[in-house]
């Protein structure tokens, strides 16, 4: 009885300083260091991202989804602020040099009319693409260049996992990007990108198809993009596929995988759930794989470097939030109405 009457004041007193908590400025849904991000531009992002919402959609996962997308916007702007001191802002040819990539797949009006059922204007896409670059840009130097991958870890990491380069029998080491028509299932990819419908899911397919076409990278767009919630974090990678396991697939999707050679990814293909480009990394034949393939240490310095990557990534997000000063009115606004 004497802890809960210590802790009782403690809970009065957060209750009080959230109900004393000053009025927030009109029309802003949070501040980042005194940067405000209005509600417009919220909901803007969130049109885009969410352009039909699914019939049916509550309240509450309408709410959910626009504080998902407010987050993205904090990280974002949090990272954005440190590339700007850095002097990382990506320059008008960079810029340029994206757009045209973006546009190569598409007539003029195609294009046009893509950027507008996104509900985007030119000149909004030319900002999202310089923050992107921008970021881009801090996180490589601040984590990517950073990352090293000895010999030794290499090593340890061999004899730790020996027998998993003991294959049974033929496999082939495939990754995924996912696209579902599923809109109210949970996301786990860095845009909190997700498709609402049939429609919407075979648009961002392509879109998707078009970027790798372009020469982006595979591994990137899953973590951006991809909604699988167990390959994307990992850069949609499958690890490796039995022969066995892929002849519980369908004759077309064994016949697809099949036909890919090693470094090649697939068309978008529908499947039960959804939309897929497949990828095959590498084919292997049974038998043990000796540590001095350089097959197999590629593979290795590729397992670890994401790890690393996906590791420091998070964590310095988190520092770089804990560092800043954040205030989500919205997120306030939907505590004070339950």
């Amino acid at each position: 009885m004497k802890r809960l009457f210590l802790v009782l004041p403690a809970v009065v007193a957060v209750l009080t300083s959230v109900s004393c908590r000053r009025t927030p400025p009109a029309n802003v849904a949070a501040e980042v260091n005194g940067h405000a991000i209005t509600f417009a531009e919220l909901d803007k992002v969130y049109q885009s991202q969410y352009p039909q919402q699914v019939g049916g959609s509550n309240e509450d996962q309408a709410m959910s989804n626009k504080l998902e997308v407010l987050n993205s916007m904090i990280v974002n702007e949090i990272m954005w602020q440190r590339a700007e001191k850095q002097g990382l802002t990506a320059v008008d040819a960079d810029v340029d040099a994206e757009l045209n990539k973006m546009k190569a797949p598409y007539t003029k009006e195609e294009f046009e009319k893509k950027v507008a059922e996104r509900h985007m204007t030119g000149e909004d896409l030319r900002t999202q693409i310089r923050r992107e670059l921008t970021v881009n840009k801090l996180i490589n130097k601040e984590i990517t260049s950073r990352i090293s991958i000895t010999d030794a870890d290499v090593t340890a990491f061999y004899n730790a996992n020996k027998e998993s380069f003991n294959l049974a029998e033929p496999q082939v080491h495939l990754a995924q990007i996912l696209v579902t028509p599923f809109g109210n299932t949970p996301i786990r990819n860095l845009k909190n990108s997700k498709a609402q419908n049939d429609a919407d899911a075979q648009s961002k397919i392509k879109d998707i198809a078009g970027r790798l076409s372009r020469g982006e990278d595979f591994g990137m767009i899953a973590q951006n993009y991809s909604e699988d919630p167990e390959t994307a974090p990992n850069g949609g990678d499958m690890g490796f596929v039995p022969a066995s396991g892929l002849e519980k697939a369908s004759p077309d999707l064994r016949k697809l995988v099949d036909s890919l050679q090693p470094g090649t990814f697939s068309p978008p293909v529908r499947t039960g759930d959804g939309y897929r480009i497949l990828k095959v990394i590498t084919r292997e034949q049974a038998g043990q794989r000796e540590l001095n393939d350089p097959r197999v240490q590629q593979s290795i310095r590729d397992t670890l470097m994401n790890r690393k990557d996906q590791l420091l990534r998070g964590a310095y997000y988190e520092v770089a939030r804990n560092s800043s000063k954040v205030e989500n009115y919205y997120a306030e606004s939907i505590i004070a109405k339950k």
